[in-house]
């Protein structure tokens, strides 16, 4: 017994004197915003209203943040589908990253972001969004490309109503448009 004590105690002396992590490095590990409270995996989440589907949400990691302004982070990226009220798929949105703000209604997504509206035929890729809910708008300081039916869109930033239904591209680079396979251009 007296010899496991003395190997702990060669142990813990080894452990003391061959740390390299200096108290604030520690502090920086353990800061409150950058342990989760919650980690889950493989998560679905499915939001609907008197039981009409409204949306559902993939992601292979969610972690719980409980800050100033709580917050949901999908580090190994996300997807979501968006419903209308007889359960047709509307739009759906994909990227790398994502983090939603509870407080400040604050939703950013980042890396390889894309957007699809299904029912306008058209998708919306860029490196970064934000949508701020309590404006009810949509933005990025990113590059944007967006693809139409009959066009394609080439843009510095935007900014659009969360519907998408009103948007301005900023310092449009290229508009192209598309032929449909007859060789017309629409």
């Amino acid at each position: 017994m007296k010899r496991f004590f003395s190997i702990m105690a060669i142990f813990a002396g080894l452990m003391l004197f061959s740390c390299e992590n200096s108290l604030s490095v520690v502090q920086e590990l353990t800061r409150e915003d950058t342990i989760a409270d919650v980690t889950a995996r493989d998560i679905s989440f499915i939001r609907s209203d008197s039981g009409m589907v409204q949306m559902t949400l993939n992601a292979d990691r969610m972690n719980r943040f409980s800050l100033d302004d709580p917050a949901i982070e999908f580090p190994e990226g996300f997807e979501a589908f968006f419903y209308d009220s007889v359960k047709t798929v509307t739009s759906r949105i994909r990227a790398d990253y994502g983090i939603s703000y509870e407080k400040t209604r604050l939703i950013i997504a980042k890396n390889n972001v894309e957007v699809q509206n299904f029912e306008t035929g058209e998708t919306l890729k860029t490196e970064s969004l934000f949508w701020d809910q309590q404006k009810r708008i949509i933005f990025t300081k990113d590059p944007v490309q967006i693809v139409s039916p009959d066009k394609v869109v080439f843009g510095d930033s935007m900014t659009a109503s969360e519907g998408f239904d009103r948007r301005t591209i900023y310092n449009v680079r290229a508009t192209i448009e598309v032929e449909d396979d007859e060789g017309n251009s629409n």
